[in-house]
């Protein structure tokens, strides 16, 4: 599968499972079970506890801008949860950690089993530059929880979030995913976890990019994360990947 992977000059991962089919496609073991900083793919898990502790009444619960200016303008304004997830923004997801605070935060990754569950960095950053660290692995097991009504939440959370995921919605195959950017060991960590929905069933994904450097490839590594996925899932569902 690295094939994707060469029009974007970028190294990767990809993990697709179709339990249907019995079909686990893994380009690279040992990464697969290797431990990453989930950047914000963890606002999947942050947006569930924030839904189940009540600090999120739904995804139209909106936090007032802090009227900081940030480099990403959709970033700057006030906004609800389903916003902010889609714009990936980041004091929206800090100020609801911070809300649910330490001992809810820490209670609920141990009971859904996220990666290390480890806190420590901080409660608004410790899955940004703290000590969070999951698998690819892990992450397949979460969404693929998530989808079945398998994790410690109320059905209501889950289905909330599995509602502001979709990403791509046509009449054939609906994603459902979330994208990450962060850093860990001097590398630029890039991911897309989720699942791709069809009549007939389910396939759950994860990819994984990572460089050294992103500031001359920055436009490609961005557009990976997410086209690599699609691509791979299609050509998946018309057979041509096995």
């Amino acid at each position: 599968m690295r094939h994707y992977y060469e029009p974007y000059r970028i190294n990767g991962f990809l993990a697709l499972q179709d339990p249907l089919r019995e079909t686990n496609l893994i380009s690279d073991r040992e990464v697969f079970r290797g431990k990453y900083t989930p950047a914000s793919t963890f606002k999947i898990c942050n947006s569930l506890i924030g839904l189940e502790t009540g600090v999120l009444k739904d995804e139209k619960t909106v936090f007032e801008w802090d009227s900081v200016m940030r480099d990403n303008p959709d970033w700057n304004h006030s906004q609800n949860m389903a916003e902010a997830f889609q714009h990936s923004t980041v004091w929206y997801y800090q100020e609801l950690a911070r809300k649910i605070g330490g001992k809810q935060m820490k209670y609920w990754l141990d009971k859904a089993a996220y990666g290390n569950a480890d806190t420590t960095g901080g409660i608004d950053s410790f899955w940004l530059r703290g000590g969070l660290r999951i698998s690819p692995e892990e992450q397949l097991n979460f969404v693929k929880k998530l989808h079945n009504d398998e994790l410690p939440f109320s059905k209501r959370s889950m289905d909330i979030v599995k509602k502001v995921m979709i990403t791509k919605d046509s009449a054939d195959v609906v994603f459902h995913g979330k994208s990450g950017w962060g850093h860990q060991d001097r590398m630029d960590v890039g991911w897309f976890v989720g699942y791709a929905e069809t009549p007939e069933r389910v396939v759950y994904f994860c990819n994984l990019v990572r460089m050294a450097d992103t500031s001359s490839n920055q436009e490609n590594f961005n557009k990976s994360r997410r086209e690599v996925v699609y691509q791979a899932v299609y050509d998946y569902l018309k057979g041509n990947l096995k």
